[in-house]
């Protein structure tokens, strides 16, 4: 081991090396004149979570007059614990930037559980807590328009993005759209198919409210296909199963896209209460409300 070790800190016979290593205590290479900088000792010893935090936040644990009771390991472990805190906030807060929401406030514990909604905390818990990689079941969204489809698909995908999954959310003209930019490049185009194929949560809103080309129709397979029973798709929709099959432009191509989503599908049938109009009456009673 090297004292003048970038990344080094010694508190009496413990020594902390951060952001040297990779996973596992591989050389993480780069512009270091040693590229093996860091823990010199048995591989034991290798911190195997990388980059737990820096030494400068290892330093102001020290420093910090309120844990001078803390011997070097409770130190150690105090620091770990809040930078590990910190980079899984950061984590979510990038599934959530990412994941393209359009309500990015969205959540379960501010769902208007009103009856007449089809909804309770106790359900909406379970999705809030789904492991969605072990139980790739799809969900149906279902009420007319206003009903409150689409903040309900935001806060059960950023539930997701809590619980770490990578979501990704798209209003199906837009998809429509994005997917025929793409098809101009066929690398671009295959790169997007593999992103809404692998995403973990795949949200697809307004579900043929318009309809789509034949195209599109046929991306719309090959996305559902390559993630049938290995992940899932949430459909957000004013219309059913039905509707879809008369509404996608090959019949043979429409029977097998809608088996696929409806197949052991959990539904949500929000009934028929206008939320949006609710909502914008609420706004209109607010003390800071002009027209």
């Amino acid at each position: 081991e090297n004292e003048l070790s970038p990344g080094a800190a010694r508190v009496g016979n413990y020594k902390a090396v951060f952001n040297l290593r990779g996973d596992d205590g591989q050389a993480t290479g780069g512009l270091a004149v040693d590229t093996n900088l860091g823990w010199k000792g048995a591989t034991s010893y290798v911190a195997i979570v990388p980059q737990v935090c820096d030494a400068l936040q290892f330093a102001q644990h020290i420093a910090d007059e309120a844990n001078d009771h803390l011997t070097p390991d409770h130190l150690f472990q105090t620091a770990a614990v809040l930078a590990l805190g910190i980079r899984r906030e950061n984590r979510v807060s990038g599934f959530i930037k990412k994941a393209g929401f359009p309500h990015p406030t969205a959540s379960v514990a501010e769902i208007d559980y009103r009856e007449g909604r089809g909804l309770t905390k106790v359900r909406m818990q379970r999705y809030a807590a789904a492991a969605w990689r072990q139980d790739p079941r799809n969900v149906l969204i279902m009420s007319p328009t206003g009903g409150g489809k689409t903040y309900l698909a935001c806060a059960i995908g950023i539930a997701a993005c809590h619980t770490e999954h990578s979501v990704m959310y798209a209003r199906m003209d837009d998809l429509a759209r994005r997917l025929l930019v793409a098809r101009g490049d066929s690398i671009q185009h295959q790169q997007l198919l593999n992103e809404l194929s692998n995403v973990d949560v795949l949200i697809l809103d307004d579900f043929l409210t318009i309809g789509i080309d034949a195209e599109a129709a046929n991306d719309l397979f090959a996305i559902l296909a390559n993630r049938d029973t290995r992940l899932p798709t949430i459909i957000a929709s004013q219309s059913g199963p039905g509707y879809w099959l008369e509404a996608l432009p090959d019949r043979v191509a429409a029977d097998s896209i809608v088996n696929r989503l409806v197949s052991g599908a959990r539904r949500i049938n929000l009934g028929t209460i206008d939320m949006r109009g609710l909502n914008a009456e609420r706004s209109r009673k607010k003390a800071d409300h002009w027209e």
